[in-house]
């Protein structure tokens, strides 16, 4: 049976992992390739407020390391916004200060300059704009030549114990819907031409591969009616794609601009 995952620590052997703890989770790093896979577990982001940002100084210092020193980052929310388990991408990207328009005189009268450019989209799903978010982001690409994009997007787990509670960050791009069984065109360094590093957080199991591992030889069609697959996503959904969104959002914003603190971004976002 095909188990379906978008994690690297459900899908990687456990002598590739290494395993590091910090104060209320811990991180897993894998290498394949040449690619970085940075696995953060820690308590239900639903409830857990990381009131000091353990967490997120985490995920912005690892973040920081992955994005090239120069240039226009490109922060791209995949997903749909109106399916809440889908719309992590999107909230993200409404909280993450776009800065490339500030220069000039706007920075000088601001106080703001010395920023380094981001330039954010929400490119939607091939549904609602008949465009794949691949093709968007390859047009968008071509005319601002970013230094890199960082691809926000809801993930699919093998574990539910993961849903809400793991943060992973990837240097080999981003297969959208890939973890449940709809795969779009692959968005990478291959196909846009410039580094991609994919951050997401696990909001859905796919119900085949959750009874697979609790029985043995199920009847499939108990769990995929009219052929359809079903998804199952935590009754607390909404508090993890909010709380979710801000955390990812907030990492993009402290690792492409330092300088500037959570306070003053979510003033300014």
């Amino acid at each position: 049976m095909e188990f379906r995952t978008d994690l690297a620590l459900e899908s990687t052997e456990p002598s590739k992992q290494v395993r590091h703890e910090f104060d209320g989770g811990s991180l897993t790093e894998i290498e394949d390739n040449g690619k970085k896979y940075l696995t953060f577990e820690v308590k239900a982001i639903s409830d857990h407020i990381d009131s000091n940002d353990t967490l997120l100084n985490q995920i912005t210092g690892k973040l920081s390391g992955m994005l090239p020193e120069k240039g226009t980052v490109l922060a791209a929310g995949l997903g749909n916004r109106a399916v809440t388990p889908d719309a992590l991408g999107p909230f993200s990207a409404e909280k993450i200060l776009a800065t490339r328009y500030i220069k000039g005189e706007l920075a000088r009268v601001t106080g703001l300059d010395g920023l380094r450019p981001v330039a954010v989209i929400s490119p939607g799903v091939l549904g609602c704009t008949g465009m794949e978010a691949f093709e968007v982001l390859k047009a968008v690409v071509n005319e601002i030549r970013p230094s890199a994009v960082v691809a926000v997007d809801a993930l699919a787990a093998r574990s539910p114990s993961r849903l809400g509670c793991t943060v992973q960050l990837s240097s080999a791009g981003i297969s959208p819907g890939a973890g449940v069984g709809n795969s779009r065109p692959r968005i990478d360094e291959t196909t846009l031409g410039v580094p991609v590093i994919s951050m997401g957080i696990p909001t859905v199991v796919d119900a085949a591969t959750l009874a697979g591992d609790l029985i043995k030889n199920f009847p499939r069609e108990k769990i995929e009616p009219r052929g359809a697959s079903m998804m199952v996503t935590p009754r607390e959904i909404d508090l993890i794609i909010m709380r979710g969104a801000r955390l990812l959002a907030m990492a993009v914003n402290r690792a492409a601009n330092p300088k500037l603190s959570v306070e003053e971004f979510e003033e300014l976002a």
